[in-house]
């Protein structure tokens, strides 16, 4: 078994053009990824999930992502048909890990292997990472175990998957501009098709932290470069 794909050992691919899935299962199974094939008709959201799915868009695709998600983490690529940023956004809004416009094979095998590889680094560090660790700032606190962040009066605010990877990268470098290239990486985008989607995740993440959005004291915006996280912050 390939040892980037996991326990589940595969690889599910659900599309309704049978061209494309068995180019891209021939493809992964010539480079060692098992994989499973499927059209949406065949679906069942109840059956065991694998490692990875690579699913195609659907006029109800965005449903089908949610009830996914709805019970698991586990890596999602989509493919579409069009470069529609909307679409994109949404998709990465509601827990697609990549979007992909008419991907090739060859692209698809290489954003898979991306995703697992940071899948295996991120459980690796989960392993490392002692209990109660975390960051204090402005009298917020943001607890790595469990991705808790509590304000000022103890009150648990709920952060989104994107929305926790783009804090934790502010709170590993603060009062230091980061540019929109590092926090796509650190927030599992890609830079060439969503780089307006760090715009969208800065503006939820404000919404929810600072007292005066239009007006952030903590993510301010540097121009040309991207952001920075503005106020001091304390490791506990």
């Amino acid at each position: 078994m390939n040892q980037e794909i996991g326990a589940t050992g595969y690889i599910l691919i659900i599309n309704n053009d049978p061209l494309m899935r068995q180019a891209v299962s021939s493809y992964f199974s010539d480079h060692n990824f098992p994989t499973s094939c499927l059209p949406w008709s065949e679906w069942n959201c109840t059956r065991t999930l694998p490692s990875l799915i690579i699913m195609d868009q659907p006029h109800d695709g965005l449903d089908r992502l949610r009830s996914i998600r709805s019970r698991s983490d586990i890596p999602i690529i989509i493919t579409g048909n069009r470069a529609d940023e909307v679409d994109s956004v949404v998709s990465l809004e509601l827990g697609a890990d990549d979007y992909i416009v008419k991907p090739s094979p060859r692209e698809l095998l290489a954003r898979a292997r991306a995703i697992l590889r940071r899948r295996q680094m991120s459980g690796s560090a989960q392993t490392r990472v002692r209990d109660g660790g975390g960051y204090r700032f402005n009298g917020w606190r943001l607890e790595r175990y469990g991705r808790r962040l509590v304000d000022s009066n103890e009150t648990p605010v709920s952060l989104t998957k994107g929305e926790y990877a783009l804090l934790l990268a502010f709170l590993e470098a603060p009062e230091r501009p980061l540019s929109r290239e590092h926090l796509l990486n650190a927030t599992r985008f890609h830079e060439d098709i969503f780089d307006r989607s760090v715009d969208v995740q800065v503006l939820r993440l404000r919404r929810k932290l600072e007292i005066d959005p239009n007006a952030p004291r903590m993510i301010q915006t540097e121009r040309g470069i991207g952001y920075v996280f503005a106020l001091p912050v304390e490791r506990f």
